[in-house]
């Protein structure tokens, strides 16, 4: 393509409301442009980003064996009835009412329609199993639309969902996804990580997370350099850092620590390590009878160590706590402990409570925590002496770097990512909701074993740019920028060897080809390589008539510090080397 038939419109600064790289460079070069809070148009730079990337995604999953199909954006709300996700959902859930006052949602995804798809046209055994993808546009109304593409309203999503027989088939199907995966984001050319993930509000039992490296990523990934290990933090398991519980060495002695709410504040008071301390986290369920009435509350206490952190999805898997918590209330907390928060603790309870220790303070011994009076602390603590042991032991805690791998291969390290795939196993929730079923072969009907695997299309180039750019811009890698090449002639207006070499290599290269770009708009030479550069085109040739001269042009790499002389004769030998291609012209 020539650039003056494209349409180049870059901007010297980004707009106020960006807030993260990717959003300002998209902005700035061009890509897209501001419709709404969330919602963007793709501007004819960025939609040749988006559909690349969807070339790639589409050919590894022709290749894995999916099949591809479209589903409405539009669906019935009585789909989602079934499967109980229409009030689950919440707010995120766009819905409203046609002409005819039925209710309707602009889906999210497409767990309803798909299944309800496979429920009606596989019937039988033989015609399993079957895996259907669709790429299509979402809509998410998120409370707050921040970092432009990364975390939109609209967008377009690669969504796939797998019907199998049995567990075995399912696990099958699970892994041809999983090995898909890896293969487009190695084409794409993005450093990733597959980290295992908790299932979220999709639901399934085997789930991992493709995470883009990026220091601005919203996730934290854990992973163990000497192993295979890695995990979400949401998941990663903490092992217990005391290997067993010793004797008690102290008295139990109630201490003052007057102002002192934190365990940071008492520790430094007190002189101890951080280590010393235990957390106190009260938590509430709301229980209901068999009849789903109201049934008084339960009070949890969780103890995590001073200087960790509580894993609230860790915690919602507990027995008790599955179906839901909240932080307790001042009113709570006072029924059960006769005391505010910053000073509560397992010991002296004015109330019963469900007791959780984390693994590493269930075998901790002398420890401080709190007396459950205000500007007091215990210390000296220990179990089975001075409170009964614990109702349950669990991990409930975040991991720290330098906590050892579960796997026992080494230390845990973490790390920044942004999630851009995530493949999950669903089993049967789906399909039993819906009574989605088909013939096995003994003639009994049974209940479809799922699994859903998707990849943010549009999520992709600003998880690409927040992992390559610089002070100038943007840095693409070579299979998704929006072209190539770009050939910088200086002086087209004035001088004919300058348009005809220029030509010439831009000819070559099409006919070998590589997605190559003319820059024909006679710019001055700073203005050309600003804007590519903004742009990202990893490849740039720039031919002037001081150059031709000596028979020379130059090649500079989007990364390279400094330009390379190149003969002309060998330009485009040249350039199709650095492009990795094995073409010949």
């Amino acid at each position: 393509m020539r650039a003056s038939q494209l349409f180049v419109s870059t901007l010297k600064e980004a707009p106020s409301d960006a807030e993260i790289v990717s959003h300002k460079l998209m902005m700035r070069a061009g890509l897209i442009r501001k419709v709404a809070a969330g919602i963007y148009t793709y501007m004819p730079m960025g939609l040749r980003v988006i559909r690349k990337v969807e070339n790639i995604v589409r050919e590894e999953m022709d290749r894995a064996g999916a099949l591809e199909l479209l589903m409405p954006m539009v669906q019935p709300a009585e789909l989602w009835q079934e499967t109980g996700r229409w009030d689950k959902m919440g707010d995120e859930l766009l819905r409203f009412k046609d002409r005819h006052a039925r209710d309707f949602a602009l889906q999210p995804t497409s767990e309803e329609v798909i299944t309800d798809t496979a429920r009606q046209e596989l019937k039988s055994y033989r015609q399993l199993p079957k895996n259907f993808y669709q790429i299509q546009t979402k809509f998410r109304d998120e409370r707050r639309p921040r970092f432009g593409v990364m975390r939109g309203r609209e967008f377009t999503m690669k969504d796939a969902y797998s019907f199998d027989r049995d567990v075995d088939g399912a696990g099958r199907s699970y892994d041809a996804m999983y090995a898909a995966y890896g293969r487009i984001f190695d084409r794409l050319g993005l450093t990733y990580r597959a980290v295992a993930a908790d299932t979220g509000a999709i639901g399934g039992d085997r789930s991992h997370e493709f995470q883009v490296i990026a220091d601005t990523g919203e996730d934290a990934i854990v992973y163990c350099p000497q192993s295979d290990y890695a995990a979400n933090i949401e998941l990663a398991e903490a092992v217990a850092l005391l290997p067993s519980r010793t004797a008690p060495a102290a008295q139990l002695v109630k201490t003052p620590t007057p102002g002192k709410s934190t365990c940071r504040d008492v520790a430094a008071l007190l002189g101890v390590p951080l280590e010393t301390t235990v957390k106190s986290l009260v938590l509430a369920t709301d229980d209901v009878d068999d009849q789903g009435n109201p049934a008084g509350v339960t009070v949890w206490l969780l103890l995590v160590r001073g200087d960790h952190e509580l894993n609230e999805v860790k915690a919602g898997k507990l027995d008790g706590l599955k179906n839901g918590f909240r932080f307790a209330t001042e009113a709570e907390i006072a029924e059960h402990f006769d005391c505010r928060p910053g000073y509560l603790g397992p010991i002296g309870l004015k109330k019963p409570v469900k007791v959780v220790a984390d693994r590493t303070v269930a075998n901790m011994a002398d420890f401080i925590c709190g007396a459950n009076a205000e500007d007091f602390h215990y210390t000296g603590a220990n179990w089975g002496r001075d409170l009964p042991e614990p109702d349950l032991v669990a991990d409930i805690r975040n991991v720290v770097e330098g906590d050892p791998s579960p796997d026992g291969q080494g230390m845990l390290a973490i790390q920044r990512g942004i999630e851009v795939g995530h493949v999950f196993y669903l089993g049967t929730r789906y399909s039993k909701a819906m009574n989605a079923t088909f013939l096995d072969e003994d003639g009994r009907p049974k209940p479809f074993e799922m699994g859903c695997y998707g990849i943010g299309i549009t999520r992709i180039p600003g998880a690409a740019i927040e992992q390559n750019h610089d002070e100038r811009g943007i840095i693409w890698p070579d299979a998704i920028a929006p072209f190539q090449v770009v050939i910088c002639p200086v002086g087209w207006g004035r001088s004919e060897a300058v348009r005809d070499t220029a030509t010439a290599l831009y000819q070559a290269l099409l006919a070998a080809g590589v997605d190559a770009i003319l820059d024909d708009r006679d710019e001055r030479p700073g203005v050309m390589f600003a804007d590519w550069e903004l742009i990202g085109v990893p490849h740039r040739v720039t031919i002037g008539e001081r150059g031709l001269k000596e028979g020379q042009a130059e090649y500079q790499g989007r990364r390279d510090a400094e330009a390379t002389k190149v003969t002309v004769d060998g330009l485009a030998e040249f350039v199709l080397a650095r492009l990795g291609t094995r073409r010949t012209l």
